[in-house]
């Protein structure tokens, strides 16, 4: 099974799928060219706007890539958390100029709709986030000839994506940017996430799944420490969000290496649900009061993220970033993936022959 995973690509780097438009066709394309595995985020599209970007896809690569897909969301919102939230951003749609979004804009994100898409035109790689799909649909899958992985972020959630009849487990520490892909959103686990390392060792003996390592990777010398810690390859998010092919938005991009940004949290603030980024003022004066309403609060803030953008304004926006940000590095995408894989294989020569090699 892990060679089935392999396989797919030369070299043990998996481009994370980033949603919000930073993970657009270019960037998949350029990764997988290079010898790793491009990904594509369905999450905010609709099923047509994910095909269309498959399509582009398919138009600059014929190296595999993969498509990630969130899981529907159960309705757990308390209305009227939701509304003082909205009370106390009324100062922030003030400041933008913009409304407040609609946060009863949908919580399944398309997600049957998407598989059926993905099942009419079966792309090689489909990965799961903020849960487990069904086994009826992870079989389905595999009888299109995709492979599939699921995000876990505890050894349970790892179990129970074995046991859902998926194909890989992507383990994701407390370190990674983004949203943590915790299949429960329980508020009583707000800041008990497992650092990578540990948490990769704790399933690698708890599972017989491929595992894909993410969360604060950014050289080679971690991708071999992964490697070596029993994963089969490394997936990277803030690594290849700095790249010309990211379709980040240049005020994030610079963020992530301004001396200004000096730290990363896990905040509700933005979407309602645990996501890391980089302290700014939205994140601190609103944080401590965001309720634990995904997707509610995410189609609340939406416009006000995307005014703060259209602004150029650093302190409103969804600044998502990895505990290694300070460390990315402004190359194309794919001579990253060719560097991150001469740094991998220099590092682990170096294990191999106890430091010898260097």
């Amino acid at each position: 099974m892990s060679s089935a995973l392999t396989d797919l690509f030369p070299h043990p780097i998996v481009q994370a799928p980033m949603a919000g438009g930073v993970s657009v066709p270019r960037l998949a394309a350029a990764v997988s060219e290079a010898g790793g595995l491009g990904f594509l985020a369905a999450g905010y599209k609709t099923a047509d706007g994910m095909y269309q970007e498959i399509k582009q896809l398919r138009s600059l690569t014929q190296r595999p890539f993969g498509v990630n897909l969130f899981m529907p969301q159960p309705d757990l919102a308390e209305p009227a958390a939701v509304d003082v939230y909205a009370h106390q951003l009324a100062g922030e749609a003030a400041w933008y100029e913009t409304e407040l979004g609609d946060p009863e804009s949908g919580r399944d994100d398309g997600y049957e709709t998407k598989l059926a898409v993905l099942l009419d035109n079966p792309v090689p790689v489909v990965s799961f986030h903020f849960g487990v799909p069904s086994p009826e649909v992870l079989g389905a899958l595999r009888r299109a000839g995709t492979f599939t992985a699921v995000t876990a972020t505890t050894v349970d959630e790892a179990v129970a994506v074995e046991q859902a009849g998926a194909d890989a487990v992507i383990v994701q520490g407390v370190e990674a940017g983004g949203h943590q892909g915790t299949h429960r959103d329980a508020t009583e686990r707000d800041g008990a996430g497992i650092g990578l390392l540990s948490l990769l060792a704790q399933v690698r003996e708890s599972v017989g799944l491929p595992l894909l390592a993410a969360g604060g990777i950014m050289r080679g010398g971690q991708i071999a420490a992964v490697l070596a810690a029993g994963a089969s390859a490394a997936q990277l998010g803030t690594a290849f969000l700095v790249t010309p092919e990211s379709g980040a938005h240049a005020v994030h991009k610079e963020a992530l290496t301004n001396p200004l940004f000096v730290r990363t949290e896990l905040t509700r603030a933005f979407s309602g649900r645990p996501a890391r980024g980089l302290v700014n003022r939205f994140l601190r004066e609103h944080g401590p009061y965001a309720p634990a309403a995904y997707p509610e609060v995410h189609h609340l803030t939406s416009p006000l993220r995307k005014a703060a953008a259209k602004a150029g304004d650093a302190q409103g926006m969804a600044l998502w970033a990895g505990q290694g940000h300070r460390m990315a590095r402004e190359l194309p995408a794919g001579r990253l993936v060719e560097v991150l894989a001469g740094e991998c294989d220099a590092a682990r020569t170096a294990l191999s022959t106890g430091g010898r090699g260097r």
